[in-house]
C-alpha cells in the first residue's frame, strides 16, 4: 500500500463515519442530557471546560481538537459532542434494580461544573432504563390513566421495548421511561441515541416558528404596501410619480431581501432537523398501544404544523421578493420609455435650433461677403485713386465698379471651399 499516494483526508473521512457510536447500556441505568447552543465564545471555553472537568476527576487531559469525545469517571460516564449549532453532554450512570425514581445521573457529577458549563441550555432531558420485571409496562400505564395527562406510549425495536414520554417540561427537565424487554445493550444505547435526538431535533426545529411568525407579520406589510403602490402604477401619472413609486418598490424590496438573508439559513435548519426527526422515528420502528398515540403521531399533530408554516412563510417570503422585483423592472421599463421619449423631444428640438443656427449662419456668410467685398472694394478704390494717372482712360470708380463682382466671388468661393472642408472633417472624426 505504501506504493500508492492516499488522500489526506482519507483517514479522516474513514474515522467520521464511525465517529460518535451509541453507548452500550446495562439495565437499569440514568442517563441525563443537556444541549447548550453556541453563543460567542462559547465554542471556545468548551476545551478549557472540559479539561477543567477530567483535572477535576484525575482522569487524562482529553483531546477537545475534535467534535466528540468520551470520559470514564467510574461513578459516571460523559459523552460530548459538537454540532453546528449547539453542543450536546449526555450523561451516563449505572444504578440498582429499585433505586429511586427521583435519581438522576447528575448526581455525581460536579454541580459547580455543570452551572459553568458554555452556551444557552435548549434541551434538558432525563431517560430512565429498566426492566420490565421492575416495573411492568400494565402498571406505568395505569398511573398515566390516573394522572389525566396525554402520554406518548409505544413498543420499540419490534417489541423488544416500552417507551413513555408526554414531551413536556417539568422542574426544568423533559422525561422519557424506558422499560427494557429484551434489548441488547447497544440496541439499550441505540434506542437512548434516537430518543435524545428526536428531541433534540424537534425543539431545535421549532427555532424557526418564532422566526416564522415575526417574518409573517413583516409580509402582511409588505404585501399590503405592495397592493397600494400596483393600485398607483395603475393609474396614469407623470413621470414624478412613477421615480416616486419606484424609489418606495427599491426601499421595499430592500426590507424583504433584508428578511430573507436573515431567515434563509433558519428556515433551511428547519427543514433538515425536521427530516433528522422523521429518520430517527422510522428507526425507533414503533407499534402503537390502544389509546394511546405513538411519537410518529406526537410530531405528526404537533411539530408538523409548525414546520408547515415555517415552510410556507419561507415560500411566501421568495414569492414576495420575486413579485417585488417583476413590478420593480415593469416600472423601471416605464419610466425608461418616459425617458426615452423625452430624449426623443429634446433631440428633435435640437434639431430645429440647429436648423435655425444653420440659417443664421448662411444669413451671417451672406453679409460677411456683402462686408468683405465692401472693404476689399474700397481698398481697390483707393489704390485707384493713387495709380489713377496710369489707369487712363479708366477712373478709379470704373475699376472698382468693375472689382466688386470679382472680389464677391472669390469671397463666397472661399467661404464654400471652408465650410466644406469643415465637414469633411467632421465626418471623417
Amino acid at each position: 500500500m505504501s506504493l500508492f499516494q492516499s488522500h489526506p483526508l482519507r483517514q479522516t473521512l474513514s474515522d467520521e463515519v464511525h465517529a460518535r457510536p451509541p453507548v452500550p447500556l446495562d439495565t437499569p441505568e440514568l442517563v441525563t442530557y443537556l444541549a447548550f447552543l453556541h453563543e460567542p465564545g462559547s465554542i471556545e471555553r468548551e476545551a478549557a471546560h472540559l479539561r477543567t472537568l477530567a483535572a477535576q476527576l484525575g482522569l487524562p487531559e482529553p483531546d477537545t481538537e475534535r467534535s466528540h469525545l468520551f470520559l470514564d469517571a467510574g461513578r459516571f460516564r460523559l459523552k460530548w459532542e459538537r454540532h453546528n449549532e449547539f453542543s450536546s453532554y449526555t450523561f451516563f450512570r449505572r444504578v440498582e434494580a429499585g433505586g429511586p425514581e427521583s435519581e438522576n445521573a447528575l448526581l455525581e457529577v460536579p454541580a459547580a461544573w455543570r452551572r459553568e458549563i458554555p452556551g444557552q441550555l435548549i434541551v434538558a432531558t432525563h431517560v430512565t432504563l429498566r426492566g420490565v420485571a421492575e416495573l411492568p409496562p400494565e402498571t406505568v400505564m395505569a398511573g398515566l390513566s390516573s394522572a389525566g395527562r396525554q402520554t406518548v406510549v409505544a413498543t420499540v425495536a419490534d417489541g423488544a421495548a416500552w417507551v413513555f414520554t408526554d414531551f413536556q417540561i417539568t422542574d426544568d427537565f423533559s422525561r422519557f421511561l424506558i422499560l427494557d424487554v429484551s434489548l441488547t445493550p447497544r440496541q439499550a444505547g441505540r434506542t437512548v441515541q434516537r430518543l435524545l435526538e428526536i428531541e433534540t431535533y424537534r425543539v431545535i426545529a421549532l427555532l424557526a416558528f418564532p422566526v416564522a411568525k415575526e417574518v409573517g407579520r413583516l409580509l402582511s406589510r409588505a404585501e399590503d404596501e405592495l397592493a397600494d403602490l400596483m393600485d398607483v402604477i395603475g393609474q396614469r401619472g407623470g413621470a414624478e410619480d412613477e421615480r416616486a413609486v419606484l424609489a418606495r418598490l427599491t426601499r421595499l424590496a430592500a426590507q424583504v431581501e433584508r428578511s430573507v438573508a436573515h431567515t434563509t439559513f433558519r428556515f433551511g435548519a428547519a427543514a433538515a432537523y425536521y427530516r433528522l426527526v422523521g429518520q430517527r422515528i422510522d428507526e425507533l420502528r414503533e407499534k402503537r398501544q390502544p389509546g394511546f398515540p405513538t411519537i410518529g403521531e406526537f410530531m405528526a399533530r404537533r411539530l408538523t404544523p409548525a414546520i408547515d408554516t415555517c415552510a410556507s412563510i419561507a415560500r411566501r417570503q421568495e414569492d414576495l421578493s420575486g413579485r417585488i422585483a417583476r413590478n420593480s423592472q415593469l416600472l423601471r421599463t416605464r419610466v425608461d420609455i418616459a425617458l426615452q421619449h423625452q430624449s426623443q423631444e429634446l433631440l428633435a428640438q435640437m434639431n430645429r435650433r440647429a436648423r435655425l443656427q444653420l440659417r443664421l449662419q448662411e444669413t451671417v456668410e451672406g453679409l460677411s461677403v456683402v462686408a468683405i467685398t465692401y472693404y476689399a472694394s474700397q481698398l481697390i478704390n483707393y489704390l485707384a485713386k493713387g495709380a489713377k494717372d496710369y489707369l487712363a482712360p479708366l477712373t478709379p470708380e470704373v475699376l472698382t465698379a468693375l472689382s466688386i463682382p470679382v472680389i464677391a466671388g472669390l469671397v463666397a468661393l472661399g467661404l464654400r471651399r471652408m465650410r466644406r472642408a469643415l465637414a469633411a472633417e467632421e465626418t471623417s472624426h
